[in-house]
Formats: C-alpha cells, sequence, structure tokens
C-alpha cells in the first residue's frame, strides 16, 4: 500500500482503493481518534461536506460511521463548495472539517481534504499521522458503548451562513447594474452561488446548476469554460464566472467572450491592491506555474512576486508564515486571507467585481495590466513516478532549455493528485513551443507511458 495523501488530501475512483467505503471507514476512525488525542474533548465534532457527486452519498455515510464509532459526533452539511466548510469548521466551533470531492477531476472520482478547527488545511505531519492509523487499523472501538457512541446532526442553515459569509467579504457591495454568466460545474456551489450574486443585486444568467451526481465538470465550469463564453457574448455580459466542481477555484472571461486565468485575476488584484495600501508588504504568493509575464508586471508595478511548489496549501504556507495576504495558481485557486483560510471561488469572483465597479473599468481593460507569453500544457499518462531527472527523457528537456535560453522556460513535474507528468513549456513563438513539448511528451510516453 502507498502512501494515500496527496498534495490534495486522499482521492481515486470510487470503489476502489483507496476511496472504497471501507479504507473511508477508517479514515473516520483514524481522523476522529487523532483530533479526539490532540483537542482532549470527550465528544469532538466533525463537519462533513461534500459536492453533487454520486458517490458522495456512499462515503459520506462511511466516513460518518467511523467517526461516530470513535465517540465523536458528525454534523452534515450536504452538498457545500469546499472553502464553505472551512468557514463552517470554524462558524459551528467544530474540531475539524471534513469535504468529500475530487474538485475539478471526473465524476467517477472522489477524494477526502481535511480542515482543521481554524479552517486550514492539515500540516503534513497530522496527515502522517491519521495516515499511519488509517493503513494499520490500529483504532480501537470496542470500548465504545451506549452513550458514548458518536451521532450525525444535519445542519439546516449551513448554506445560509455561507452566504451570508461571502456577502460580508465584499461589505454586501452593490453589483447593480452588472450582467453575470455564471457556470456552478453542476457542482458543490449549485445551490448557494447563484443566491450570492443574485442578491448583490446582478443580474445573474445561470448554467450547469442541475446535477444529477454524474455530470459534475462534465463540458462545463472551470475545466470548459468555452459555453459559458458564448453566452457572455451572446448576452452581451459584462463578465462570465466559472467555477469548479467544489467551487474552491474559479477562471473567468471579460465581456468580449475573452479567458481571464488565474494569473491575471491575481495582478488585478494584486495592483489595485497595492493602490489602496491594502497589499501587505508589497508581496504577492504565486507558484512555478505562474506565467512569465505575471512577473513582468509585477516588477513594473513595484510589487515583489514570492513562489511556491504547485498546490495551492505550499501557497497558503508560504502567506501565513510571511503575513502576505494575496496569493493563488494560475489555474484560478485564489486566496484572500483577509476573508478567508482557502481558496474561494466565489470570493475570488467577488473580489474581482469589486474592483471592477470601483475602477468603472471593463475587465478587458482591467486584464491588460498584464501580457502572458506564450504557454503550451501537455499532460502524459504514465505509470510510474521515476525521478524525472534519471530518464532518457531528460535529455530532450535540457535540448529545448538550451534553445529557448532566456526567453522561454521548460516545466516538467508530476501531479500530485493524478499518475499525470505535465509538460509546461514558455517562449515567444507558440508553433516553436508546441513542437517542443509535443517532442518531450513522445519521449516521456515512450519511457514511462501507461
Amino acid at each position: 500500500m502507498g502512501k494515500l495523501f496527496g498534495t490534495d488530501g486522499i482521492r481515486g475512483v470510487a470503489n476502489a482503493y483507496p476511496m472504497t467505503p471501507e479504507v473511508v471507514l477508517n479514515v473516520g476512525k483514524a481522523v476522529a481518534h487523532v483530533f479526539k488525542e490532540k483537542c482532549g474533548k470527550e465528544k469532538p465534532k466533525f463537519v462533513i461536506g461534500k459536492d453533487t457527486r454520486l458517490s458522495g452519498y456512499m462515503l459520506e455515510n462511511a466516513l460518518a460511521s467511523g467517526i461516530a464509532s470513535v465517540g465523536a459526533d458528525v454534523l452534515l452539511v450536504g452538498p457545500m463548495p469546499t472553502p464553505a466548510i472551512a468557514h463552517l469548521t470554524k462558524s459551528l466551533n467544530a474540531d475539524a472539517g471534513i469535504v468529500l470531492s475530487a474538485s475539478h477531476n471526473p465524476a467517477e472520482d472522489n477524494g477526502i481534504k481535511i480542515f482543521s478547527e481554524d479552517g486550514y488545511k492539515l500540516p503534513d505531519i497530522v496527515e502522517d499521522e491519521i495516515e499511519k492509523y488509517i493503513l494499520s487499523e490500529e483504532v480501537k472501538t470496542e470500548h465504545i458503548k451506549g452513550d458514548l457512541i458518536g451521532k450525525a446532526y444535519r445542519i439546516d442553515d449551513a448554506k445560509g451562513r455561507y452566504i451570508e459569509f461571502v456577502k460580508a467579504s465584499v461589505k454586501s457591495m452593490s453589483l447593480k447594474g452588472l450582467k453575470i454568466v455564471l457556470d456552478c460545474a453542476n457542482g458543490a456551489a449549485y445551490n448557494t452561488a447563484p443566491h450570492i450574486f443574485s442578491e448583490l443585486g446582478a443580474e445573474v444568467i445561470v448554467l450547469n446548476d442541475k446535477p444529477d451526481g454524474l455530470n459534475i465538470n462534465l463540458d462545463c465550469g472551470a475545466m470548459h469554460p468555452e459555453k459559458m463564453m458564448e453566452v457572455v457574448k451572446k448576452e452581451k455580459a459584462d463578465i462570465g464566472v466559472a467555477l469548479d466542481g467544489d467551487a474552491d477555484r474559479v477562471i473567468v472571461c471579460d465581456e468580449k467572450g475573452r479567458s481571464v486565468d488565474g494569473d491575471h485575476i491575481i495582478a488585478i488584484c494584486a495592483i489595485e491592491m497595492k493602490e489602496s495600501g491594502t497589499l501587505k508588504k508589497n508581496y504577492v504568493v504565486v507558484t512555478i506555474m505562474t506565467n512569465k509575464g505575471f512577473d513582468i508586471a509585477m516588477e513594473k508595478k513595484g510589487i515583489k512576486v514570492v513562489k511556491t511548489k504547485v498546490g495551492d496549501r505550499y501557497v497558503i504556507d508560504e502567506m501565513r508564515k510571511k503575513g502576505y495576504v494575496l496569493g493563488g495558481e494560475q489555474s484560478g485557486h485564489i486566496l484572500f486571507s483577509n476573508y478567508t483560510t482557502t481558496g474561494d471561488g466565489i470570493i475570488s469572483a467577488l473580489q474581482l467585481l469589486r474592483v471592477m465597479k470601483e475602477s468603472g473599468e471593463k475587465l478587458s481593460k482591467l486584464a491588460e495590466c498584464m501580457k502572458s507569453l506564450p504557454q503550451v500544457l501537455v499532460n502524459v499518462v504514465v505509470k510510474d513516478k521515476k525521478d524525472i531527472n534519471k530518464l532518457k527523457v531528460n535529455k530532450n528537456i535540457k535540448n529545448a532549455e538550451s534553445q529557448l535560453g532566456k526567453k522561454g522556460r521548460v516545466l516538467v513535474r508530476y501531479s500530485g493528485t493524478q499518475n499525470i507528468c505535465r509538460i509546461m513549456i514558455e517562449g515567444e513563438n507558440k508553433k516553436e513551443i508546441q513542437k517542443m513539448a509535443n517532442y518531450i511528451a513522445k519521449a516521456m510516453k515512450k519511457e514511462i507511458g501507461a
């Protein structure tokens, strides 16, 4: 058995190891045991939320059973955005929050993310301890009898709590006069995001808010925003907002239907925050995947950039360590730490809308603050995640780096949640870098392709 926790919790195909009811039952036991010892309470409380996947019903029951068997209580909130669980864990004074979601992955997948009582993702050391108990199945429950057994409660006002929390992040600013196309990805935000934008006064055209358990992320949302872009142009809307399955990330498009990715959203907000004096220490935190054009834009405005490994948890760790207030990823995971403890697609969209309202500028104009270098990304499914530096394909990578010199860069890395190798190349000539990426991908596939 390999390591269970990746860069974003545990993830896999539902009903296959490790996302089976049996393993998830043990996850519940292990989490309850570790946190019971950690908080010293006789009956700690755990919030459980999920996205709209069919498998969520099966796994939710297994997880709740495991927690209750150790003598802890469960607060069930149903389908809710991942960032809502982070907030509700604090709001409901719970000892931890757990989300059943595979984020932007297909419907057949599922996963487990855990938040501590302060709403932040768990540090590696706590995940390692939980994993030890899961794999060893050492948590004993025979002594938990009678009234010591935990109970599950359904929290009916969870949705309202989260909606008011998000609206407060922009002081219930009026969005009157703005037309928004909102793509909910048939995911966790289907029953919250439309209410938030409409209650703030916007005219909202809602797409993909009819989840059936199998259509989450299916040709929609942040992973497939093409339909949203078409509707924005057709309806002459001011902005398109596309969330992913668990709504912790967002991709938007301007009034012309052109994509505005996470790099641009962060750049727009960083510049506005610096000008208003709210960008603490004039620093912003991004990852090594961030476009080189972002660095150029920030340098022009006197904003310093810190880069981390790929993964929003690393961005958050750096922000907490240094007290920075803005960070995120090109993929649309963006953290405004003055308002939330994790990436929140709806809050990110609202912060961007606030800049649009206060500046009076169209999004297309604001997005001109940064010019992206051409970038290509090719994914290769691999059977093993072998050390890239020790593979023959490393020679191809070095050749590409040599050809690009200082006018571009090559980044080859494995996904933290899937058996995929990501080949990203930036440069001045799109055709040239596409050819390079395909050449590396072909060599990678031949050597370790699945």
